[in-house]
C-alpha cells in the first residue's frame, strides 16, 4: 500500500521518498556477492523490491513507467534525518497502534515544524496515535485513508483529531481533490471510519441472509451487482478480490470496538473462519468463493465446502427490473417484489439502511459524506441515503415499522414534519436534509454536473444523440447521450449544428459527457445492418458525413476542446484527434481499434493520427518519414489502446499542447478554461496544408512487417488482408516516396478501404461477434 500511494503521488508529478525497514538477514544472492548487512544496497533491499514491483503489478499502479524515477528509496534507520526535507509524511506501517506510535515518536524528532503528518490506517484510532506527540505534530496530524489501489479508487477519507488545525484540514481537502484527483470526505475518528464501517456491515448482512434464505453464492451475486447499481463483482467476487483474510481483519476491528447487537453482527462468521483456515483467501490464493477450472468458473457451496457450477437467480422481478431505465427504476421494481430476488434485497437493504441511519452523525458530519464515501470507495452508483430516496422513504419506513424494525427517531421526526426525501433539487442546485432543514451541497468549484446544469440553464439544441448546453462565460458544450455514446447520424448532425452555433454566438466549444465512457466508437449495429442489406450508397454517404464533421471540428473558427475520459475508442478517438486541444481525464483509454471488427478507421482517424505525429517532428530538421508511417501502422494494426492519458500521449493521440486533468471530476471545468484561454489569445484554426507520404516504397516496407507477423502465426490471413488495406491508406497509395498530398486525397483512400472491407463476409462476422459477445473474433 505504501508503494501504491508513492506511485499515485509520482503519477501527479510529486517527488517521493519511500522508506521501509532494514532486513535482518542476507539472501543467498547477497551472500554470493559478498555483501554484508551494512551495505546500502542490502539495507534498502525491501523498499527497492517494492518499488520495482510497481512495474509489474496488474492493474498498473503507475500511469507511465518513467514515473518510477520520481520515487527515491531509503530506510527507516539511515534516512530519518531526510524527513526534514519533505512537506508531507505518510505512515503506512502494520495495523498495530503501538508500532504506529513508535514510528511517530521518531517522526516527531526529525520532522521540521509545519510538516503535515498522516496515517493511512483503515481503522485504528487517529487520536490514539497522536498521544504523547508535540503540539506542532498534533496540530498537523490527521488520518488520510487511501482506498486500494490508490490510482484507481477515488475515495480518500480524511480523519482529523480534536487538535488538528482547521487550516490543515481544509488545505489537505483542497490539495487532495485538486492535485491528487481524489474524492475527499471528512470522517470522524470511529472504528473503520465511514466506507469500511457501512460496507463491511452490508457484506456481513448479505452473508447472513444467504445462509437464512438458502441462496447460493452465484444467486446472490446475480442480484447484488449492476442490476442494483453495484459493481460487476457484486458481493462474493468483491470479497475474493479484497481477500477473505483482509475482510476478516477489517470486520474484527469494528468487533473489538463496539458493544451489544452491533458486536454480534461484526463477529466473524464460521464460513469465513473455515475459508481462512483452509487458505481459501480469494484471488490471491487462487480460490475463495469462486474457483476457476479451465474455462469454467465454479462457485463455493457453503454447506458442503465443495465447488459447483455457478447459478443465477431468475425471478419475475428481475425480468421486470431489466425493462426499467436507470438504477432507481430497477431498484423500485425489485425491492418490494414478493419473490426470492425481492425478499433477498429487502432483507439486505432494510438493516443496512437502518444501520446507516443510526450511525450517520457518529461517523460523519452529514448525509452526503456517507453517500459519497460508499460511491467512491465501494463503487455504489447510489449511496445509502440516495438509495433510500430511490425506493421511496415513506413507503420503505412504513414497511420497516410493520415488520417491527426500529427506525431511527430523527428519520421518523423528519417524515412527520413533512420532509419525505433526504435530497431535493431546485433551480439546478442540489440540497440535503440536515437537522430540520435542507442545506445546499457544498462542492469544489471545479466540479460541473451536466444534469444539474441543464436543469438550471436549459438546452440550446438537442436530438436523440446529443445536446448542446451553455457552460457559461461564452462557452458551449456538446454532450453525447446515445446508447454507449456510440456515434450515429444524430451525433454527427449535432456536431455540425453545434459548430455552426458556436461560430456565430460563442467563444468556443467543449465536447464532453459524463457517461461511463466518453465514446466506444461508431454505431456498428447500424453499419452492419446497412452492409448486410447492400446499402453501400448509404454507407458511403454516412462516412462522407463523418469525415466532414471531423473536418468541421478541426477547422472551426472558434476553438474546440474535446475532453475524453475512460474508453475513447474508434470513432471516439476520431472525434478527439482533430480538436484544437484535448483535455483528457487521467484514466483515458484511447485507441483506433477498428481492426477488431474487420475495418480500418473511416472517419479520418488514420490521417489525423499520422498528421499529429508529423506535427510533433522538429521543424527544419530532417526526420525519417518511414518511421512515422511505421508507428501509425503499428498503433492501428495492433489496435493499441492506452492504459492512461499519459500513455495516450506516448502513442501519439495527445501532443505537448494537450492537457491532462489531475482530477477527472474537474475535466469539464479545465476544458472550459482551456477554451477561454485559446479564445483570449486570439485563436485561429490550423492552415490547410499538404501531407508528405511514404508512397509505394513505404507501402512495401509496411507490408513486409505485416507479412513477418503473419508467417510467425501472430496474425491471421484476414488480419493480413486488413493490414494491406491500412498500409495502402497510410502510404498514400501508388505515389513516389515523399509525395505531398492533400487531406481529401487521404480521406478518400480511407473511405474506399473502409467500404471495401465492410462488404466482406469475414468483416461482417467480426462485427456481429462484437455485438453479440462484446469481444473481437479472430477469423
Amino acid at each position: 500500500m505504501g508503494s501504491g500511494i508513492a506511485a499515485h503521488l509520482a503519477n501527479v508529478g510529486i517527488p517521493t521518498l519511500l522508506l521501509d525497514i532494514v532486513p535482518k538477514e542476507l539472501t543467498e544472492e547477497e551472500k554470493n556477492k559478498g555483501l554484508t548487512l551494512d551495505d546500502r544496497v542490502v539495507r534498502n533491499r525491501i523498499v527497492e523490491t517494492n518499488r520495482q514491483k510497481l512495474l509489474k503489478q496488474k492493474p498498473a499502479p503507475l500511469m507511465a513507467k518513467e514515473n518510477i524515477e520520481l520515487i527515491e528509496v531509503g530506510n527507516l534507520e539511515d534516512d530519518l534525518d531526510r524527513l526534514k526535507e519533505v512537506d508531507w509524511i505518510i505512515e503506512v506501517v502494520v495495523e498495530n497502534l503501538q508500532v504506529k506510535k513508535s514510528v511517530f515518536e521518531k517522526v516527531d524528532q526529525y520532522r521540521k515544524k509545519g510538516t503535515i503528518v498522516s496515517s493511512n490506517t483503515s481503522g485504528i484510532s487517529i487520536h490514539g496515535m497522536a498521544e504523547g506527540r508535540s503540539e506542532d505534530f498534533k496540530k498537523h496530524f490527521l488520518g488520510t485513508h487511501f482506498f486500494n489501489p490508490p490510482r484507481y479508487l477515488k475515495l480518500l477519507e480524511i480523519i482529523p483529531t480534536k487538535d488538528t488545525s482547521e487550516e490543515v484540514i481544509q488545505y489537505m481537502k483542497t490539495f487532495c481533490e485538486d492535485v491528487l484527483g481524489k474524492g475527499v470526505v471528512i470522517a470522524k475518528d470511529t472504528p473503520n471510519f465511514i466506507a469500511n464501517r457501512i460496507g463491511t456491515y452490508g457484506l456481513l448482512v448479505t452473508l447472513e441472509e444467504m445462509k437464512k434464505g438458502g441462496y447460493s453464492v452465484g444467486e446472490v451475486d446475480s442480484v447484488t451487482g449492476p442490476i442494483i447499481g453495484r459493481p460487476k463483482s457484486a458481493t462474493f467476487r468483491t470479497l475474493d478480490v479484497v481477500g477473505i483474510d483482509t475482510f476478516v481483519h477489517v470486520a474484527n476491528n469494528v468487533y473489538e470496538h463496539v458493544d451489544g447487537e452491533e458486536k454480534e453482527i461484526f463477529a466473524t462468521p464460521k464460513l469465513l473462519k473455515d475459508m481462512v483456515d483452509r487458505g481459501w483467501l480469494g484471488a490471491k490464493s487462487g480460490q475463495g468463493f469462486y474457483l476457476k477450472k479451465g474455462k469454467d468458473i465454479l462457485e463455493l457451496n457453503p454447506e458442503t465446502m465443495k465447488y459447483e457450477s455457478r447459478k443465477k437467480l431468475k425471478t419475475p422481478s428481475m425480468e421486470m427490473a431489466k425493462q426499467q431505465k436507470g438504477t432507481k427504476g430497477k431498484l423500485k421494481a425489485l425491492i418490494y417484489a414478493d419473490d426470492r430476488a425481492g425478499k433477498l434485497l429487502w432483507n439486505i437493504f432494510a438493516p443496512t439502511l437502518l444501520y446507516t441511519g443510526r450511525l450517520v452523525y457518529e461517523i460523519a458530519d452529514d448525509i452526503p459524506s456517507v453517500d459519497d464515501a460508499m460511491k467512491w470507495g465501494f463503487g455504489w452508483e447510489l449511496g445509502p441515503f440516495e438509495t433510500w430516496d430511490a425506493i421511496g422513504l415513506e413507503q420503505s419506513v412504513q414497511k420497516m415499522v410493520e415488520q417491527g424494525l426500529e427506525v431511527p427517531k430523527w428519520i421518523q421526526e423528519m417524515i412527520e414534519k413533512g420532509y419525505t426525501s433526504f435530497y431535493k433539487e431546485e433551480n439546478g442546485k442540489r440540497y440535503f436534509y440536515h437537522q430540520g432543514e435542507y442545506l445546499p451541497i457544498q462542492q469544489n468549484e471545479k466540479e460541473i454536473h451536466l444534469r444539474l446544469l441543464k436543469k438550471e440553464k436549459g438546452v440550446i439544441q438537442k436530438n436523440n444523440g446529443a445536446s448542446l448546453i451553455d457552460l457559461g462565460d461564452g462557452v458551449a458544450l456538446l454532450e453525447f447521450h446515445s446508447k454507449n455514446n456510440a456515434i450515429g447520424l444524430d451525433i454527427l448532425q449535432m456536431i455540425n449544428k453545434s459548430i455552426e452555433e458556436v461560430e456565430k454566438n460563442y467563444k468556443g466549444l467543449v465536447i464532453a459527457n459524463e457517461g461511463k465512457n466518453f465514446c466506444v466508437g461508431a454505431n456498428i449495429a447500424l453499419m452492419l445492418m446497412e452492409a448486410q442489406d447492400g446499402n453501400f450508397f448509404e454507407l458511403d454517404l454516412v462516412i462522407r458525413q463523418f469525415q466532414q464533421a471531423m473536418l468541421n471540428i478541426k477547422y472551426s473558427s472558434k476553438p474546440v476542446v474535446v475532453a475524453p475520459h475512460q474508453m475513447t475508442l474508434g470513432g471516439g478517438a476520431e472525434v478527439s484527434l482533430p480538436a484544437a486541444r484535448l483535455q483528457a481525464s487521467p484514466e483515458t483509454y484511447m485507441g483506433l481499434v477498428e481492426v477488431g471488427v474487420g475495418l480500418i478507421p473511416g472517419g479520418g482517424g488514420t490521417k489525423e493520427l499520422y498528421s499529429k505525429l508529423l506535427n510533433r517532428m522538429p521543424k527544419g530538421v530532417k526526420f525519417d518519414l518511414q518511421q512515422v508511417a511505421n508507428r501509425v501502422f503499428e498503433t492501428i494494426a495492433m489496435a493499441k489502446v492506452s492504459t492512461s492519458a499519459k500513455e495516450a500521449r506516448e502513442n501519439g493521440f495527445l501532443n505537448e499542447l494537450d492537457q491532462i486533468s489531475r482530477n477527472p471530476d474537474h475535466r469539464i471545468y479545465d476544458a472550459k478554461q482551456l477554451v477561454l484561454h485559446l479564445y483570449e489569445k486570439g485563436y485561429t484554426p490550423p492552415m490547410k496544408k499538404k501531407i508528405p507520404v511514404v508512397g509505394e516504397t513505404g507501402y512495401a516496407t509496411l507490408i513486409m512487417g505485416a507479412q513477418s507477423m503473419h508467417l510467425s502465426g501472430y496474425i491471421s490471413d484476414y488480419d493480413l488482408h486488413i493490414a494491406k488495406k491500412l498500409a495502402y491508406v497510410i502510404a498514400g497509395g501508388k505515389v513516389p516516396f515523399g509525395t505531398e498530398v492533400d487531406e481529401q486525397y487521404l480521406l478518400d483512400l480511407e473511405r474506399e478501404a473502409f467500404l471495401s472491407l465492410i462488404g466482406e463476409q469475414k468483416t461482417q462476422m467480426r462485427m456481429q461477434h462484437m455485438l453479440l459477445k462484446g469481444k473481437p473474433l479472430r477469423n
